[in-house]
């Protein structure tokens, strides 16, 4: 009978585990070295959105998880940027970018020149107005 219930408990236990997976399979994979992302930019052709945050930040936490969980999101990120996270509580992050005021949005370009930069926690339809605001400046 112990045996019976211990299977379930393991299937089920699976089951759960298959199911978040599925749920919150899309991920961004994110960088954590500038200098890295610069050169996987240029290698893929694209552009980097770099993202400030810090470790204790509410306004970061819930734009992660809100915004940045979103399928579709992902979807529109991944196409287009190679992605960097740096925490300025973890990561050496270069002196030129602006480092209070978390959450910043960097868009730059393969070279590293900025072509569009804001700050703030944004909700889904904020956040997309902000990449179609940074698709504007870089076909200025």
């Amino acid at each position: 009978m112990h045996d019976k219930k211990a299977l379930f408990g393991i299937r089920f236990f699976v089951f759960i585990m298959l199911l978040t997976s599925i749920v919150h399979g899309a991920e961004l994979n994110w960088l954590h070295d500038y200098d890295k992302a610069l050169s996987q930019a240029k290698q893929e052709k694209k552009d980097v959105y770099l993202f400030i945050g810090a470790d204790k930040c509410r306004f970061c936490d819930t734009f992660k998880t809100t915004t940045l969980s979103d399928t579709d999101v992902i979807k529109r990120l991944q196409k287009d940027y190679v992605l960097v996270y740096l925490s300025r509580d973890q990561h050496k992050i270069p002196d030129w970018f602006e480092t209070k005021g978390v959450p910043r949005h960097y868009f730059l370009d393969s070279d590293g020149k900025i072509f569009h930069e804001t700050w703030g926690g944004r909700e889904i339809k904020g956040f997309y107005d902000v990449l179609d605001e940074a698709e504007l400046k870089k076909e200025w």
